[in-house]
């Protein structure tokens, strides 16, 4: 049963934590005040880089990328339950595992002024979004269908589109980056909610892990 919340958490976490900090910074005047979802007046990365709200920002992403870890390795093993012939478990599981340790890189590094550290935590950033949302559409791709399928492939087309539009925004705008920390607001929020669908499945199929020993 604890288990079967783990999805749960790791998609409101962030959410809530991300938020949050935010809501700090702006409150300390370290951030500018606006609706980032539809303004892009500041980025996630700025959220975690000024005191006070890089505190929790740290404190709620790095235990964050230990939930998507844990997530991915009884995402698999859930689907070879239902699947037992699909070979998507492994790919999608290493992919998922690939962001959660970019996650981790990037966290480290917020804020490191040196290029090398800024470096890391470009690729970090990029790695954890990019290795999650293939992550998921392996997952997704892989499941029977079904109306909460249909639903997930939904929510994980969004970042590939938005995406997209961030290229071809960054190649034809003078100025592109309110409207590129608006799309990384939004594909977050997909990104996060993938994972509260995810939990919905395992409490519609009655996901559960054992151990025993002997």
């Amino acid at each position: 049963m604890v288990i079967r919340t783990l999805p749960l958490v790791t998609g409101l976490a962030p959410l809530i934590g991300i938020n949050l900090a935010y809501w700090i910074g702006a409150n300390a005047e370290v951030l500018p005040s606006c609706i980032p979802y539809i303004d892009g007046c500041t980025s996630i990365s700025a959220t975690g880089r000024y005191p006070p709200g890089d505190r929790l920002f740290r404190a709620v992403m790095l235990p964050q990328a230990v939930l998507l870890a844990g997530t991915w390795y009884f995402a698999v093993l859930w689907l070879r339950s239902m699947s037992p012939r699909s070979k998507a478990g492994t790919p999608a599981l290493v992919c998922g595992l690939v962001g959660a340790l970019a996650l981790i890189v990037y966290v480290s590094y917020l804020g490191s002024k040196e290029p090398i550290y800024e470096l890391m935590r470009r690729f970090g950033i990029y790695f954890y979004f990019v290795g999650t949302v293939i992550g998921q559409m392996i997952l997704t791709l892989a499941l029977k269908p079904s109306r909460l399928r249909q639903a997930m492939l939904t929510i994980v087309a969004v970042p590939w589109v938005l995406g997209l539009l961030n290229f071809a925004q960054k190649a034809l705008r003078a100025d592109p980056d309110m409207m590129e920390n608006t799309i990384e607001w939004v594909v977050s929020v997909f990104m996060q909610i993938w994972f509260l669908l995810l939990y919905i499945g395992w409490r519609k199929t009655n996901f559960d892990v054992s151990v025993r020993t002997g």
